[in-house]
Formats: structure tokens, C-alpha cells, sequence
């Protein structure tokens, strides 16, 4: 597909520091304020056993190592790293970010997604995703990307639940923890975000709530 683009300019880089949903807001990371309920989160009692599996890194038993990987990621402004504040009970239950963040070219990454038990299966992640989504299109970017190693079943999953759509799969794209990744590749680009993000406000909505969860899945409500 050729499209004229005489007039682009770029987008900005990310720099808000809060965007506020229904079910959660999500805070620009700062390990002072939100480490104590992180560490909880994600390496206490309770914590996911798989959590940390696909992940470049992690676990963390000791504290210190888990602040030095916080501070370490509060650092830098690419990736671009928000927790994510459950609005019901103030407590800090997960982290993602915005990544491989390139202006130029109005191309941008939503990645390192990292919930604890409580938002993991909840209409916390999902809102959490759509909060960055929104923003990363509102800021004038082109194509929206989600990655992830191919053997990860539950963020394969999760990306085409979300509306990606799958690009294919770059064969031994990396090595992690000691093995090969093969990495799979999905978008979403500006010209499918208005239904898409149509489909992630009707669901978030009180009128698809009931008390069992939502009435209709992310999928009908884009259709």
C-alpha cells in the first residue's frame, strides 16, 4: 500500500505521567511510591508462578534486586514505564510500558507487561492496554505494535483478544535466559483504531457490566 505522507511530521515522544480509567489509572512508575506494593504484587504470597517466564527477567526473591530492576526501568524514557493503580483499593498491582518508541515514524510498542494475580483474567488489563492504546493513537501514532516470545500461549492470546493482528513470526529473533525466542509479531494501526477502540469502551462501559463480569465479549463489541 502506497500512501502520500508530504505533510508528516512526527509525533511526540511519550511524557504523561497519569491517565485515569474506570477500573484502574495508570501512574508513571516511581519505585519510591509504588515498590512496596509491586514487590507484593508480583513476588509475594499469591504471586503468578508463571509470571515471570517469557520475561527477559525476574524473579526476584531478594528486594534489593527487585528495586534495582525498578529503579533501573524508572530510568529511561524508552521504555516508557507506568504502573498500573487498582482505583477500587489504591494498591499498586502490575507494570507495562510504552517501548521501542520511534517519533519519526509514528511507530510505537506496548510491552512489558507485568500484573500480578489480582488484574491477570479482569477488566484491569484489559483497560490498562486501552488506556496506553488510546493515548499512543491520540498522539498521532501510525501503527500501534504488540510482541511477544511465539511459545507464550497467554500473551499470543491476549494480543488478538485485544485486536492486534498477527504479522507473523521472526524465527530465532533472540536469545532469552539462555534460549532461543522465536518472536511473533501483531498491530494495530491508526486507520483500525476507531473501531477498535470503540469495541474496548463498550466493553469497560456499566451497561455491559454485570456482577459476574462483562455481558459481552471484547470481540462482540467491536463487531
Amino acid at each position: 500500500m502506497s500512501t502520500s505522507l508530504a505533510d508528516w511530521k512526527g509525533v511526540p515522544a511519550p511524557a504523561v505521567e497519569l491517565l485515569e480509567g474506570r477500573f484502574i489509572r495508570l501512574e508513571k512508575l516511581d519505585p519510591a511510591r509504588h515498590g512496596d506494593d509491586l514487590f507484593n504484587a508480583l513476588q509475594g504470597p499469591g504471586a503468578d508462578p508463571k509470571l515471570w517466564d517469557y520475561l527477559p527477567y525476574g524473579p526476584f526473591p531478594e528486594r534489593n534486586a527487585f528495586d534495582a530492576w525498578l529503579n533501573n526501568h524508572a530510568a529511561h524514557s524508552d521504555p516508557y514505564f507506568f504502573s498500573v493503580i487498582d482505583r477500587a483499593t489504591g494498591q499498586v498491582q502490575g507494570i507495562l510500558s510504552l517501548m521501542s518508541i520511534v517519533p519519526e515514524q509514528g511507530r510505537i510498542e506496548i510491552g512489558h507487561v507485568t500484573f500480578g494475580a489480582p488484574m491477570q483474567r479482569s477488566p484491569k488489563s484489559t483497560e490498562a492496554v486501552y488506556l496506553l492504546a488510546k493515548y499512543a493513537f491520540k498522539q498521532g501514532n501510525r501503527r500501534l505494535e504488540w510482541k511477544c516470545n511465539n511459545a507464550n500461549a497467554r500473551s499470543k492470546y491476549a494480543a488478538e483478544r485485544l485486536g492486534f493482528s498477527f504479522e507473523g513470526v521472526f524465527r530465532q529473533h533472540t536469545v532469552v535466559k539462555g534460549r532461543n525466542r522465536d518472536t511473533a509479531w501483531y498491530s494495530i494501526i491508526d486507520s483500525e483504531w476507531p473501531k477498535i477502540g470503540a469495541g474496548f469502551e463498550a466493553w469497560l462501559s456499566e451497561a455491559n457490566q454485570s456482577g459476574s463480569g462483562q455481558l459481552k465479549t471484547l470481540a462482540e463489541c467491536r463487531t
